[in-house]
């Protein structure tokens, strides 16, 4: 499971998660002797999470509208080595493929089934300096 702004999503996650620790400089400029000068801002951890296809459309269509949501940052609450980790952060690339759709019958509207959504969480701050 996975909480986008205070709500909950039930909606598995798939292993692996690939969480990165990406540093981010304010300048890092080489001298003509060849040594590198660097002043650093911080390390950023960044996450990448897929999710497990599920029959619940209508909750799969709730994750789907807050993760493309037109806000600037979320807060997000991911699975971590101790437990949870919680921090601010903007969505991309967020993707998905249709895997099985159902034809209309009578009064039931067809219904779409997708899979392998992904979507890449980038920290707004670092969370080591």
């Amino acid at each position: 499971m996975i909480i986008i702004d205070g709500e909950t999503f039930n909606i598995p996650i798939l292993p692996p998660i690939k969480r990165t620790g990406d540093f981010l400089d304010k300048y890092a400029e080489r001298t003509a002797d060849g040594i590198l000068h660097r002043e650093l801002i911080g390390v950023y951890f960044n996450y990448q999470i897929k999710f497990a296809p599920t029959a619940n459309v209508t909750e799969y269509a709730r994750l789907w509208a807050k993760l493309t949501e037109p806000v600037e940052f979320h807060t997000v609450t991911v699975p971590d080595e101790d437990g949870d980790y919680t921090f601010t952060a903007y969505f991309s690339n967020v993707g998905d493929e249709i895997w099985k759709a159902t034809p209309e019958t009578g009064t039931n509207a067809a219904r779409r089934f997708f899979k392998n959504l992904t979507v890449n969480f980038k920290a707004k701050e670092p969370a080591r300096t």
